[in-house]
């Protein structure tokens, strides 16, 4: 019998009411670390994806590299058609009983998803929310920002992504194309200049 995943999850209520926000909210971010320790849960991932009352947890890393933007493009060899060529500048993922807490989940992210020799410093900027698609109204990205420092950052899985540093003109020209997390991520950071 296949063990079902458990993925880490919080209440809707002790973030937002429903329906919740659209795009990225930078208030309230001091303390929410600890309101995830605090309030988090693991619970089965299919039940999950279909209660709204619980939201899944995604840490969510958009890397640059001064005013460049790690730029990520899903080949045909994904798993998921509907993400064939979609653009992505957010590298994350659900988290497991394994991580511990968010903070290590985010770091195996980055060791799973790019390949660097070093391991950058990761700044919470935001809360992605889209409650407008069924996926969307259970997820909760909690956006990290970090910058290479020019230091050299390649994808891992290259028969799946295609990524490099690409300037903000050049991620703008995309965004018509992107995931939607990454068009809102992307669409805040310009708005604010971060």
């Amino acid at each position: 019998m296949t063990e079902v995943e458990q993925v880490l999850v919080i209440p809707r209520s002790t973030v937002m009411d429903d329906p919740g926000w659209l795009g990225v909210r930078d208030a309230d971010l001091e303390g929410f670390e600890e309101l995830v320790a605090r309030e988090g849960a693991f619970k089965p991932r299919p039940a999950m994806e279909m209660d709204r009352s619980w939201k899944q947890v995604i840490p969510y890393l958009v890397l640059r590299d001064r005013d460049r933007y790690f730029l990520m493009r899903r080949t045909k060899a994904g798993g998921d058609a509907r993400l064939h060529d979609r653009y992505s500048i957010g590298v994350g993922g659900h988290l497991n009983p394994g991580d511990g807490d968010l903070a290590r989940g985010l770091r195996r992210e980055w060791r799973e998803e790019v390949r660097a020799d070093f391991e950058p410093a990761f700044e919470l900027i935001g809360l992605l929310n889209d409650d407008t698609t069924e996926v969307g109204s259970v997820h909760l990205g909690a956006v990290y920002l970090a910058d290479s420092g020019g230091l050299p950052v390649a994808i891992r899985e290259t028969d799946k992504l295609a990524g490099q540093f690409a300037s903000r003109a050049e991620v703008a020209g995309v965004v018509d194309r992107m995931e939607t997390w990454s068009a809102l991520v992307f669409e805040h950071l310009e708005r604010i200049r971060v």
